[in-house]
């Protein structure tokens, strides 16, 4: 039961607690890659065509930074293959996902304990896989998530087609709508 001054903000009031595509609680203007082909922007794995995607530029490693404008909880993450496979030597195998870590760089990113690494297998990336189950208590109180994609099928660079993040914004108390009590 909601209490007044509950909300679960960023518009998730009516998710009845149900895991949901985190798409509308991204804060764009705080996200960005890092070694991104400037052909193949980070922005294109949310539009939903996996001929844009996103590609490295120089070399296999990629860092995704993703901010959100409210906490959220995650339990599930999709990534899909870049234009349906064609480029399988091009398809991420390790990755690793870091918690609230803000301004990652590639000669810092080693020394960080990732808070959950993942091996993707081709099954993982294809277009109608199962989303890859997050270990949910690590993913509580979420403001952003940096995604280092270490590795890849063999080839020179890195590409995603596609990316959707699953949960659902934590229940926040907005203190704007709580009104003056008379005594």
């Amino acid at each position: 039961m909601m209490m007044p001054g509950m909300t679960t903000q960023g518009g998730g009031g009516g998710t009845n607690g149900k895991m949901m595509d985190l798409i509308d609680h991204i804060e764009k203007s705080e996200c960005y890659a890092r070694n991104e082909d400037p052909r193949f922007p980070m922005t294109n794995l949310f539009i939903g065509d996996t001929r844009l995607g996103c590609k490295s530029d120089a070399d296999e490693q990629l860092i995704l930074h993703i901010a959100f404008n409210t906490f959220v909880k995650m339990n599930a993450i999709k990534f899909t293959e870049f234009n349906r496979g064609s480029e399988p030597d091009c398809q991420p195998t390790l990755l690793k996902i870091f918690v609230n870590r803000c301004n990652l760089g590639f000669e810092d990113i080693v020394d960080v304990d990732p808070t959950q690494t993942i091996e993707l297998t081709p099954e993982d990336l294809r277009e109608g896989g199962e989303p890859i189950q997050l270990k949910f208590v690590k993913f509580q109180r979420v403001s952003s998530i940096t995604i280092f994609i270490e590795d890849n099928e063999g080839g020179e660079v890195s590409a995603l087609g596609g990316l959707k993040l699953y949960g659902r914004p934590v229940a926040t108390t907005n203190m704007a709508e709580f009104k003056a009590q008379k005594s």
